[in-house]
């Protein structure tokens, strides 16, 4: 049990720690963000939106009642940049050796295994937010 309450810190800092990186450079228009969003065609509304985006999932991983939620919105948003990496942008974006994609992949990997470790929550949450309530009779 220990092993496992380590192993989800773990992933949790390391996937909230990338996130929480990459803002500096999504909020001060680094080069490299402008040209990624450039070629999605998604700047600068999708630059910072995405880093609006990453701010609160990484948020909600670090808060143990929330990590699903976090975990939940990080692989959607690491599925959207893996997307954009073997669609449009391709493996290496300006001669990085292809980091930002490993980087990708990590934090994907780190969010699906918090997801199949806290399942439990996420059963919870679904069962007291999204379940379908019966129609009542009048």
């Amino acid at each position: 049990m220990k092993t496992k309450l380590t192993l989800s810190r773990v992933l949790r800092a390391f996937a909230a720690l990338v996130m929480l990186q990459t803002l500096f450079f999504k909020f001060s228009a680094s080069e490299e963000s402008v040209y990624i969003f450039s070629t999605l065609g998604m700047e600068p509304w999708g630059r910072i939106g995405s880093g609006i985006a990453e701010l609160i999932a990484s948020v909600l991983l670090l808060v143990p009642g929330t990590i699903t939620i976090g975990a939940l919105m990080a692989t959607g948003i690491m599925a959207g940049a893996l997307a954009a990496h073997l669609t449009k942008l391709g493996i290496v974006v300006m001669n990085d050796g292809g980091y930002l994609f490993i980087l990708c992949l990590l934090v994907l990997l780190s969010s699906v295994t918090l997801l199949f470790m806290h399942r439990a929550q996420l059963k919870f949450f679904y069962t007291r937010v999204f379940k379908p309530r019966k129609a009542q009779a009048i």
